[in-house]
């Protein structure tokens, strides 16, 4: 079967004959993977998945596209040539008696507007008229300063365009005084200085580099800081970082060891030293620096991550003194603070697109009446007028009413009871809930609760689960019994029993790790070693670690007898379950990265004397560090399947010898300035070879409530959900099953481990014969995928009822977001809950944040902020399908009103000669938009179709939505044609049923105008609500009130007799009642989906 039958080309691909590939690429040719015959497609290799190209985007014709890339590359060639690329140097900050150097800083002051007094003007002008609507009537309205072509009085221009741009300047302004207020209060805030004068009090904003700062408990860190001295004899400072990275646990800050050996602060004054720190740059998790002191036997110490405090991070123990580094735009937190690019939904697109045919239809309209009048005169003068008079086709307050409609709808939501804490970040995409096509969601945290539940302990040849906690702690009681000790095997081997396996396995678990007990109520005079017993008996102990699982492994390892009592820099304190207290010494310790994978620490038996290197990780890291055994691969397997987190533990004992040569080579790499982390790195793993494999652990994440209800109804409301995860296939397939993300009757395909393009091209020829199957893919399968055959896997994928990617990095993930944009042209959803899924949110059309456990920065960076998974589902098929329809009717409705009166504009034109004159005075055409109609309009935001209900019962009725069938060419056109009909009745009535002076053909059309418009809203509305009977009297009894008052424009003798009332009645019912039959008959006939459930 020819492949152009199933997969189209697209542009961005490299069309070649088969003659220019190798052998190996010809054979390939021989199986088909949806190819012609005589071509292939390749393309370049690129890091990215997403191919680098440009997408015009939908809705965009290809002429603003062009347009819009011309004027981007213009703006981009004159940056380039008048800003220079700010280039951030390494500085070296003196201490005490040391002269600062002259090099200027950026003063530390916070900014987060917009605007200043100088550019709000100019700026909020160019964001609104580079909107077609907005300039359209810039340009209209400038018209009228020309004598010979101006319409009725200036204010029936000038008015609504100066309404329109100072509502919209208000709210600029609004949330600019807000964001000024939030900065001034931030660049106020006092700080303690450490000078020669004593302590001083100065605002955040007067901070430069190299001054000494105290900052205390829960205050927060105005810039970026070396850590100096803490009131902790340690040096050990805890900070929260929440606000910088989303991770709500504590994290541990330790100061130079040499600042806090100084008997006190004062001594920081009196020394020579200087700390050198690197080029400010945007890793909040690493740090290169040094700290030297410039005097006799002058110490010397490297600085990381562990020595600093970054701005806007929060002391949350004792009070840290530190040495500033960097300032305002050089600090972390604003080089990684960015504005996100603005979201335009789908519905706004495609009401642009109908402005466009709009102005289209009203320059025809002006060619034609300019035809019919003849060329005679000055045509061109005739033909703006024209253009003038038919210009109330596209109505300005349609951009006002959608603007107005969008924060109610965000106000809903947020008032909705069902879905408590749910905030509306973006107020402009409220609409896309209604069109989304693909989910994409994170697992841990999102689809899981992300609190870590210990299950399993494995051995290799036995395993233990919390139902059989009692057998631990029974051998954990005879191990250390008295008189028991641990054997030590340095020698020859000895065979171990359980009983001393379970001993070392426990022991490694409860050492290995980077947890802080935190006793509530906790002081100094109680954290005496002497007092430890009675301190953890009558206080409650909180565990304060970087990971949950560590969290959950530690709070085992207390259940079952051996409990982390103390801990601090360099000692750490476990009671034994005879109630004696084991110490260990802190020699060394390598924290979790993401690239190692692994976390390993030195301790110091104080009894025995014996260093043991502890080291737990992934099972894909650590399988080739331990020794040779027959079951790890298998068990973790088997871990993974039951849908539990796997840890594999290892140590190695080290000689007293063997640690000092290790320790000289770690501290020599440390103190390199020049890749000091591959450096580092390598010393490290020195230690990791033929090390001792203990046990294995197996963590559960928890489902969230409602998980599996949740998904189940938006597959059903035809939602593609894919799962994009960076944990191991085994544990992400497992949870695909019982969140019921992959139903029962479906069967999964596992991409198989792909590396170049023959395997890829065999794979994808697999997965084509597999139909209704689930995909479970990895990340490094996909990017060898998406290196050869982009176009195709996508294609395939997307046939998949659901995809699961795991090993998959947040790039990656952003990434993934936008190839289903590209090559579906679809609306997606990005859900998550951590830093690592911010890209993914902020480039998917519609982002959702869940406030968990790994903090708010997904919440913060979102579109929406929800508590909990299962809030989607009310989010968009209740709220995303009322937001869209009522958006879509609103929008329809508006244009209907202008379209109405052009048309009645048209036919008194063409009646009297063609002539280019008004029909209503200028007065009665605003107020015909605002006072008269503006709130019966606006009361559709109202309206809804079906109940919340209904539409959380049947989410089938969601399918209709992605189509786009409530906003679209033919109900488009089909307003045209009721547009047309109303005004020519209107006119042509009037004009029938015409006497005596032309003021009372005013009164009639208008009045028959009104009353049209407010039965037509009537008409629309599919379910009342009572501030929608509120707007339609109100509106009506303003506008009999206005016939009485408005003198000029009506004859109020006229209006009280039956003549003008029997003819207004006759002309609204020919315009009206004919509609409402057809309305009913359709409704019949044909009804909508919806109206088959009720």
């Amino acid at each position: 079967m020819p492949a152009r039958g199933f997969f189209s080309p697209r542009r961005g691909y490299q069309l070649v004959s088969r003659k220019s590939l190798s052998s190996e690429d010809e054979s390939l040719d021989e199986i088909p993977l949806m190819l012609n015959s005589d071509e292939v497609y390749i393309m370049d290799e690129n890091e990215s998945l997403v191919q680098a190209r440009r997408q015009r985007p939908y809705g965009q014709s290809r002429l603003s596209y062009w347009c819009n890339n011309f004027l981007d590359t213009c703006c981009k060639c004159c940056l380039r040539c008048c800003c220079r690329k700010k280039e951030y140097k390494a500085r070296t900050i003196p201490l005490g008696l040391e002269r600062m150097s002259e090099e200027k800083y950026p003063k530390n002051v916070v900014r987060n507007q917009k605007y200043s007094i100088i550019t709000f003007l100019p700026k909020v002008l160019f964001e609104q008229f580079k909107f077609f609507l907005n300039l359209y009537f810039l340009i209209m309205a400038s018209s009228q300063f020309i004598p010979e072509i101006r319409i009725g009085y200036l204010y029936t221009y000038w008015g609504p365009l100066c309404f329109v741009l100072f509502v919209t300047m208000c709210r600029e302004a609004v949330d600019d005084i807000r964001r000024y207020r939030r900065d001034k209060e931030a660049n106020s805030q006092k700080f303690k200085m450490f000078t020669n004068s004593g302590i001083q009090h100065a605002p955040s904003s007067g901070i430069k580099v190299g001054d000494l700062v105290f900052v205390e408990k829960d205050q927060r860190v105005p810039a970026d800081m070396v850590l100096l001295r803490t009131t902790e004899k340690s040096g050990a400072c805890f900070i929260r970082t929440d606000q910088l990275d989303g991770e709500t646990d504590w994290k541990l800050r330790l100061a130079v060891q040499d600042t806090q050996r100084l008997p006190s602060n004062a001594d920081l004054l009196d020394m020579h030293g200087q700390v050198y720190a690197e080029a400010p740059q945007k890793a909040i998790h690493s740090f290169v620096g040094t700290y030297r002191r410039m005097e006799v036997n002058g110490a010397e110490e490297p600085l990381n991550i562990e020595n600093t405090l970054w701005a806007n991070t929060v002391v949350a123990s004792g009070t840290a003194l530190g040495v500033v580094v960097y300032t305002g735009g050089e600090s972390r937190s604003v080089m990684n603070t960015s504005q996100p690019k603005s979201k335009v939904g789908l519905l706004d697109l495609e009401i642009n697109t109908l402005t466009k045919v709009l102005f289209s239809a009203v320059v025809a309209l002006s060619i034609v009446m300019i035809l019919l009048k003849g060329w005679g005169g000055p045509w061109y003068r005739y033909l703006f007028r024209f253009i003038l008079l038919f210009s109330y086709i596209i109505p300005i307050s349609l951009r006002v009413n959608l603007d107005m409609g969008k924060a109610v709808y965000s106000w809903l939501i947020t008032r909705d009871k069902h879905i408590p804490g749910t905030v509306v970040r973006s107020t402009t995409i409220p609409e896309e809930l209604g069109r989304i096509s693909y989910l994409l969601t994170d697992k841990t945290g999102t689809l899981t609760q992300n609190e870590m539940v210990f299950k399993k302990l494995h051995l290799g040849t036995v395993a233990f689960t919390p139902e059989t906690n009692d057998e631990v702690i029974a051998h954990l009681k005879t191990a250390y019994s008295s008189g028991t000790q641990t054997v030590t095997r340095q020698g020859t081997p000895v065979r171990r029993t359980v009983v001393t396996r379970i001993q070392e396995a426990v022991t490694a678990l409860a050492l290995c790790h980077n947890v802080t007990p935190v006793y509530e109520d906790k002081n100094e005079e109680t954290a005496a070693l002497q007092t430890e017993a009675d301190m953890q008996s009558q206080q409650t102990v909180v565990y304060q670690a970087s990971s949950p699982d560590e969290v959950a492994l530690v709070k085992w390892t207390e259940s079952v007898g051996l409990p982390l009592v103390q801990r601090d820099l360099n000692s750490m304190q476990l009671r034994a379950p005879s109630g004696a207290l084991l110490s260990y010494q802190i020699l060394d310790i390598f924290p979790f990265t993401s690239e190692s994978k692994r976390m390993g620490i030195i301790v110091k038996d104080e009894d025995s004397g014996e260093i043991v290197f502890y080291l737990k990780g992934a099972d894909m890291v650590m399988q080739s560090i331990v020794q040779y055994n027959d079951w790890l691969e298998e068990e973790c397997g088997n871990l993974a399947r039951e849908g539990l987190r796997t840890l594999v533990v290892a140590r190695r004992i080290l000689t007293a010898d063997q640690y000092q040569d290790f320790q000289s080579r770690y501290h020599q790499a440390k103190m390199s300035v020049q890749d000091r982390n591959i450096k580092v790195q390598g010393v490290v793993e020195s230690l990791e070879r033929d090390m001792e494999l203990l046990c294995m652990t197996g963590v559960e994440d928890r489902l969230q409530d409602n998980v599996r209800p949740t998904l189940e109804m938006l597959r059903n409301a035809g939602i593609k959900i894919w799962m994009l995860t960076g944990d191991k296939l085994e544990t992400a397939t497992c949870i695909a099953k019982s969140s019921k993300l992959v139903s029962r009757n479906q069967d999964i395909y596992t991409f198989k481990k792909v590396t170049g393009r023959t395997e890829a091209h065999l794979e994808l020829n697999n997965l084509r014969r597999k139909q209704d199957n689930a995909l479970v893919i990895t990340g490094d399968s996909l990017q060898v995928c998406l290196e050869y055959y982009e176009h195709e896997f996508v294609e395939l994928a997307c046939q998949c009822p659901c995809v699961v990617v795991c090993r998959c990095s947040p790039t990656q993930k952003a990434d993934i977001v936008k190839l289903l944009q590209v090559h579906s042209g679809r609306r997606t959803c990005a859900i998550g809950d951590g830093g690592n899924d911010v890209s993914m949110i902020q480039a998917a059309n519609a982002g959702i944040g869940i406030v968990g456990k790994e903090g708010k920065q997904a919440s913060m960076a979102a579109d929406f902020s929800v508590n909990q998974f299962s809030y989607i589902g009310r989010l968009l098929m209740v709220h995303g399908r009322d937001s869209y329809k009522r958006s879509a009717s609103l929008g329809q409705f508006v244009i209907h009103r202008g379209l109405i009166i052009s048309t009645m504009q048209a036919v008194f034109c063409s009646v009297f000669y063609f002539a280019s004159i008004a029909l209503f005075p200028g007065f009665l055409m605003v107020g015909y938009s605002t006072i008269y109609t503006t709130w019966p309009v606006f009361s559709l935001v109202l309206d809804k179709d079906v109940t919340p209900e209904t539409a959380l019962m049947y989410p089938e009725l969601y399918k209709d939505l992605t189509k786009g069938r409530s906003l679209s060419f033919k109900s488009f056109f089909l307003w045209v044609l009721i547009s047309l009909y109303q005004g020519g009745i209107i006119m042509y009535g009037a004009f029938l049923l015409f006497e005596d002076e032309f003021i009372h053909v005013v009164a009639i059309t208008f009045t028959s105008l009104i009353l049209t418009e407010l039965i037509m809203v009537a008409m629309t509305i599919r379910t009342w609500h009572y501030l929608m009977v509120v707007a339609e009297l109100g509106s009506l009894a303003v506008y009999i009130a206005s016939l009485v008052v408005l003198r000029n424009y009506f004859d109020p003798i006229f209006l009280g007799t039956w003549g003008f009332i029997w003819k207004v009645v006759v002309i609204t019912c020919v315009s009206c009642i004919p509609l409402y039959i057809a309305k009913f008959l359709r409704k019949k006939f044909n009804p909508p989906v919806y109206a088959k459930l009720t």
